[in-house]
């Protein structure tokens, strides 16, 4: 896929030649900003407008503000201190207003002379600092301040017009300092490169790019700033969607080997084995895969579902159509617990047709190995030349399938479950086992709304299942609030014992396992907000096993699970919970995906608070598998009003998955819907938002894919092509390796 070359992009000179190299230091350091393009993509976070002033009742705790108010009333203090016994020390406290409410600003000592001067009342200027409290009062201590005079003098009245642009900012750079850098590079923009095609930007009535980065931070009128948001929200969809295009392009140039399933083969011989008729949604999602296998360039399809939906046994089918046209099958799980417990329900469900080779095994039967890195070198050995002898048709496996020593006979579907762990690096690298690219086929247990599966999974098309199975019951959802109604906890230990003296199992699920504190800093650097509110570490699975031992399940019997157990210890314990010899499962979230035991009714989650919308949702969804109900108790100590409550009332009311993930899309930050959050890298959307901007994506998508149709080396959009190339080289890992 070699492109012509991009032209040369006038705004990648470095900000040290600009403005200096300590300015351009903090930039870097502080905001990651380090050519003139950034600092002119670092957008205003909001604007003041002149004569309407910040809510100075609104100010959030703790966090660094920028705020413009006029001061009402500036008073020097003098006071004794150590270092000045006669009562030399002095203190300023100025007290500014915005209409709204007042904030008071107190500087010291030798700080105190120049805002003495300056801040006299009636003066109107923008502050910056931390919020605190003193004395039951909000206040800033030794705040940076600019004077907003309007006089002509060089002020951010002067050159923002009746607008004041507000900086995404730090405690080393003011929002103003950042105003200032951005009204010295301004020119620049005259000479961006526009990435979008010209019969675009016509055919939408779009700015154009360097209209809109002026009209963006020098702004006359609201209606500048929307149209200058418009217009840059289409470049980050565009350019975005071009690159996942140009990938969709690629793979379907690439040949495939067809793979269709015999008409009386191993596929029709499981079908007839089920005891149960597979749902409209599995046998349509089904037909679809097939379509693809049958073509000679490689599927690549995304299949999501409700929890419950039924997509393993969708997957399952997949390969068994592929080892049925002579080809093998892998799958790839995230983690070893759920390898083994795929590697066991498909066994189970094949029943004789898993026996390839051996005594017993029916006529079509094939071989399914497990493959882990924890496995003991014999059971490894036995399983590597399986593969590569064709013996087995179906392998199961963490990503140890992707080292370079696991070789196969003829791979022709690769299944990846649990998409966002693995990117498209380690995809290609499972690819390339095959005589030719294998089929595709990423399973994701979280909802996804449309959007961000156009956005994150754009390289491959989708297909929903959206039925539950037959036989499937309802899940009822609680909050508990431990903290308002302590018996309401008591009652849910209750309804516990109630439900293994039915004959059924329950899960208790908590956000940490409890061996940390072993090392106090380890414990102490991992503490959440909600910890510094209540002073409280989260509970932890092993203290909680341990007391609902003694008390309030004793005589029950209870085990515990979690990440850090060795491989066989965890597969002994699932063995033991889904043959329902144990009575209660504490465990992490390590059972979040994939467990699969119908028995379980219910569950607990303590702390619930600490885990995210579609966590929860994951977790729910272990239990209700069977034909009896489920329940999901959600515990918190967090009051009534707060965001964490409504959060979790949210999923209670709610068994959609779809929903929920947009409930949880719009609490976080885009950034780490696209997987960015992890990096550490600034997200590269800036104006775009997933959720809100449905039509954008959408629209820019069907634009890219008719770029790309016509024009796939991108030849006659030079412009395109650097912004492409910026695209590709900065974020190739946050935006295309979904890792």
């Amino acid at each position: 896929m070699d492109l012509v070359p991009a032209l040369e992009e006038p705004l990648k000179q470095p900000l040290k030649s600009v403005l200096g190299p300590a300015t351009a230091k903090v930039m870097a350091e502080h905001l990651g900003l380090h050519t003139v393009g950034d600092l002119l993509h670092h957008y205003p976070r909001r604007y003041e407008e002149r004569g309407q002033l910040t809510h100075l009742a609104d100010l959030p705790m703790d966090e660094h503000v920028t705020v413009v108010a006029q001061v009402a009333d500036a008073r020097l203090h003098s006071f004794a201190s150590a270092k000045a016994p006669r009562g030399k020390g002095q203190r300023l406290e100025v007290t500014i207003t915005d209409g709204s409410g007042r904030l008071q600003l107190v500087f010291f000592g030798n700080g105190v002379h120049k805002p003495h001067k300056e801040l006299l009342p009636g003066t109107r200027a923008m502050f910056s600092g931390r919020v605190s409290v003193f004395n039951r009062r909000l206040q800033l201590a030794h705040p940076a301040y600019e004077l907003l005079r309007g006089d002509g003098d060089e002020s951010v009245e002067s050159w923002a017009g009746a607008l004041i642009p507000i900086y995404p900012a730090t405690a080393k750079l003011e929002s103003w300092k950042i105003g200032k850098a951005v009204q010295t590079v301004l020119p620049t923009a005259q000479e961006a490169l526009d990435p979008l095609p010209g019969p675009l930007l016509a055919g939408r009535g779009l700015l154009p790019l360097t209209e809109a980065l002026l009209k963006i931070h020098r702004p006359h009128t609201k209606a500048d700033i929307a149209d200058a948001r418009a217009r840059l929200k289409w470049d980050e969809a565009f350019v975005l969607q071009v690159a996942l295009a140009r990938r969709r392009h690629a793979d379907a140039q690439l040949p495939a080997v067809p793979r269709r399933p015999e008409p009386d083969g191993l596929l029709a011989a499981f079908d007839d084995r089920l005891p149960f008729t597979l749902t409209e949604g599995q046998q349509k999602v089904s037909q679809e895969i097939f379509a693809d296998l049958a073509t000679e360039h490689p599927m690549h399809r995304l299949l999501q579902g409700e929890v419950g939906s039924g997509k393993t046994m969708v997957a399952l089918r997949a390969m068994l159509a592929v080892v049925d046209a002579g080809g093998q099958a892998a799958m790839l799980a995230p983690t070893e617990v759920l390898a083994q417990q795929h590697h066991r329900s498909i066994t189970e469900m094949m029943g004789e047709l898993a026996e390839g080779g051996m005594l017993g095994g029916a006529e079509h039967a094939t071989k399914v190995v497990l493959l882990t890195g924890s496995m003991g070198a014999a059971g490894r050995r036995q399983a590597l030349l399986d593969l590569v002898t064709g013996e087995a048709g179906i392998v199961i496996g963490t990503h140890a399938l992707i080292e370079d020593k696991v070789q196969f006979h003829d791979l022709g579907l690769v299944v990846v479950d649990e998409q966002h762990r693995f990117g498209v690096e380690q995809r290609d690298a499972l690819r390339g086992k095959g005589k030719q690219p294998p089929h595709l086929l990423v399973m994701t247990a979280t909802p996804i709304p449309r959007t961000v599966a156009m956005t994150v999974f754009g390289d491959l098309e989708t297909s929903v299942l959206d039925q539950l199975p037959a036989g499937r019951s309802p899940i009822a959802s609680h909050v508990v609030p431990a903290a308002d109604k302590p018996h309401f906890l008591a009652r849910a230990w209750e309804r516990v014992r109630e439900e293994v003296a039915g004959g059924h199992q329950a899960y208790v699920v908590c956000p940490r396992i409890g061996d940390e504190e072993d090392d106090p800093k380890k414990a102490a650097g991992k503490k959440s907000p909600e910890d510094e509110v209540e002073k409280r570490p989260p509970l932890a699975v092993l203290d909680v096993a341990d007391q609902l031992g003694r008390e309030p399940l004793k005589g029950l019997k209870v085990e515990v699970l979690h990440g850090r157990m060795h491989p066989d210890d965890k597969d002994a314990v699932m063995r033991r919970f889904a043959a329902g010899e144990t009575d209660v499962l504490v465990a992490t979230t390590v059972i979040e995906v994939g467990v699969n035991v119908p028995n379980a009714t219910a569950m607990v989650i303590m702390d619930a608070d600490r885990f995210g919308v579609s966590q929860l949702h994951q977790l729910r969804g272990r239990v209700g598998r069977g034909s009896a109900p489920g329940l999901c108790l959600l515990v918190t100590e967090m009051p009534e009003a707060s965001a964490a409550r409504q959060r979790l009332n949210a999923v209670a009311s709610t068994l959609d998955g779809f929903e929920l993930s947009r409930i949880d899309l719009e609490q976080r930050r885009e950034g780490d819907v696209l997987g960015q959050a992890q990096s550490g890298a600034r997200t590269s959307l800036r104006v775009l938002a997933v959720i809100e901007d449905e039509e954008v994506i959408a629209e820019a998508r069907q634009e890219a894919t008719a770029v790309v149709a016509a024009d796939p080396e991108l030849e006659q959009f030079p412009g395109l092509r650097t912004a492409l190339d910026a695209l590709v080289d900065d974020e190739r890992e946050q935006y295309l390796e979904k890792g």
